[in-house]
C-alpha cells in the first residue's frame, strides 16, 4: 500500500512565504519564492530526479526518465510556487481538519472567520475527508502549492515504481503566476516537452481547457493644474475626469460582479495619480477573443464620450495583450484533454470538464508551443482566509496522474 505524502508536503510548502508583488519590477517578484525553489530542488534531488536544477530567474525543473523503448511525446506536469497578493500569505498556518463532519469551521486566530457549507457549497461533498485551512490571519496557499505537493506525489510514486511504464516527464515549478508573469522568463529549449498539464484546478475531477483571452487597459488623462486659491475657469482636475469616466460603465452589466460562464467584462482594477495626471488600469476578459477589441472600442468610446467635455485635455489609452484562451491551441489536439478525462475515469474520479473564467500559466504555454490543460487539485476559495483544500482530493489528482503517466505510454 503506497502512503501518499501530499498532505505532509503541502503543509510544509504553506508555511513557506512566496507573496507574488504585482509592483515590483524584479523577477520573481519577490526573491522569497526561490526559498521554496530551493527546498524543492533538495527533495527533488533526494528522491532522484535527474536534471535537477533552479535557473536564476527561480524556474525550477527536473526530469522522471521514461522507461519504454517506443517513441514518445515527453511531458510535462506544471504548478506555480507563488501565491496571490490578494491576501497575506506571512505566517501562514496550516491546520489539518480531520474528518471533516460538515459544521461550520471557526478559524482560531481571528473567530470571525468561519468557513460554512452555505458560503462553500463543495464543503457538503467533502463531508468525511481530511480538509486543511490556514488559521485565519492568512491565505493557505492551496493555489498553486496542492499543484506542487501532488506532482512532488507523482514525483516520489514513480521514482519508487519502476515498474510503472511512463514517457519521459519533465517537472516545472513557476514563480509569479499571480501577478501574470509567470512564463515571462522561461526557456521553452531548457523544458523541451511536448505536451503539458498544469496542476491548478478546483474542485475534483475538474479538467479545464478553455480559458478567458485577457487584454490589460491603461488609461492616462492629463488635468491643467493651477493653485486652488486661484483656479477658477483654469484648473481641470484629472482625478475627477477619470472618476467621470469611470462612472459611466454600467452598473447591470460588463463586469464581473454580473457575469458567469462565458461572459466577458471589463473591470477596473486600480485608479492613480493627482490633480495633473490620473491613470485608471483596467483589465479585459472574454472567452472570445475576438470580443476584446470590442470591448475595447466600446470603453475608448466612453473616454472620448466623456473627454467631450474637456476639449483640452491630453489622454492615452494603452492596450497590452496578457493570454488567449487555450482553447484555441488544444482544440488542434484533443487527445491531450481525453487523455486526463480518461485518466480520471481510471483513478476512479468522475470527470467534469469546465472553463475557466481566468487563466493559467497553460494558457500562455499553449501558444508558447505547449499545448496544457489544467487539471484538478482540490484548492477551493482561492485568494482568501477561508481557502481550503482536501488531502483526499490531493491524493486523487496523485493517482489521476499515475494513470495518465500509463495512458501517454501506451500512445506513440
Amino acid at each position: 500500500m503506497y502512503k501518499h505524502s501530499v498532505e505532509e508536503r503541502f503543509i510544509k510548502y504553506a508555511m513557506v512565504d512566496t507573496t507574488a508583488d504585482p509592483n515590483s519590477s524584479t523577477f520573481p517578484s519577490s526573491l522569497k519564492q526561490k526559498d521554496l525553489g530551493k527546498i524543492l530542488v533538495e527533495e527533488l534531488k533526494a528522491l532522484g530526479a535527474g536534471e535537477v536544477e533552479m535557473d536564476e530567474w527561480g524556474y525550477v525543473f527536473a526530469t522522471i526518465p521514461g522507461n519504454t523503448d517506443r517513441d514518445l511525446p515527453t511531458i510535462c506536469f506544471c504548478s506555480h510556487m507563488d501565491t496571490a497578493p490578494d491576501c497575506s500569505g506571512t505566517g501562514v498556518k496550516p491546520i489539518v481538519h480531520r474528518n471533516y463532519d460538515g459544521s461550520p469551521i471557526t478559524l482560531p486566530d481571528d473567530s470571525t472567520q468561519i468557513i460554512t457549507t452555505e458560503q462553500h457549497p463543495y464543503l457538503k461533498e467533502k463531508i468525511g475527508d481530511d480538509l486543511i485551512t490556514a488559521s485565519g490571519l492568512t491565505l493557505l496557499g492551496a493555489d498553486d502549492k496542492a499543484g506542487i505537493a501532488i506532482i512532488m506525489d507523482l514525483a516520489q510514486y514513480l521514482l519508487a515504481h519502476p515498474e510503472v511504464e511512463r514517457p519521459k516527464i519533465r517537472i516545472l515549478f513557476t514563480p509569479d503566476e499571480e501577478v501574470g508573469r509567470g512564463v515571462d522568463h522561461l526557456d521553452m529549449e531548457k523544458l523541451n516537452a511536448d505536451f503539458g498539464y498544469t496542476l491548478d484546478g478546483g474542485t475534483l475531477g475538474s479538467l479545464e481547457d478553455e480559458s478567458f483571452s485577457a487584454d490589460s487597459v491603461t488609461v492616462i488623462i492629463e488635468g491643467i493644474s493651477a493653485h486652488p486659491g486661484y483656479a477658477k475657469n483654469k484648473m481641470v482636475n484629472a482625478l475627477k475626469v477619470a472618476a467621470e469616466f469611470v462612472s459611466k460603465l454600467p452598473k447591470d452589466s460588463w463586469s464581473p460582479e454580473t457575469t458567469e460562464d462565458r461572459e466577458g467584462f471589463v473591470h477596473p482594477v486600480s485608479f492613480t495619480g493627482g490633480m495633473e495626471e490620473a491613470k485608471v488600469s483596467f483589465i479585459i476578459r472574454d472567452h472570445d477573443t475576438a470580443k476584446l477589441a470590442q470591448y475595447e472600442d466600446r470603453l475608448k468610446g466612453l473616454l472620448h464620450e466623456t473627454l467631450q467635455g474637456y476639449p483640452t485635455l491630453k489622454n492615452e489609452f494603452i492596450v497590452k495583450e496578457q493570454y488567449r484562451n487555450m482553447k484555441e491551441v488544444l482544440v488542434q489536439y484533443p487527445f491531450v484533454s481525453q487523455y486526463a478525462l480518461d485518466a480520471m475515469t481510471k483513478a476512479g474520479v468522475t470527470p467534469k470538464p469546465e472553463i475557466i473564467r481566468g487563466g493559467t500559466d497553460g494558457s500562455r504555454l499553449s501558444f508558447m508551443g505547449l499545448p496544457s490543460p489544467n487539471i484538478f487539485t482540490g484548492e477551493m476559495a482561492i485568494h482568501s482566509r477561508h481557502e481550503y483544500v482536501s488531502v483526499q482530493d490531493m491524493e486523487k489528482a496523485v493517482k489521476t496522474l499515475v494513470e495518465l503517466c500509463q495512458i501517454w505510454a501506451k500512445h506513440s
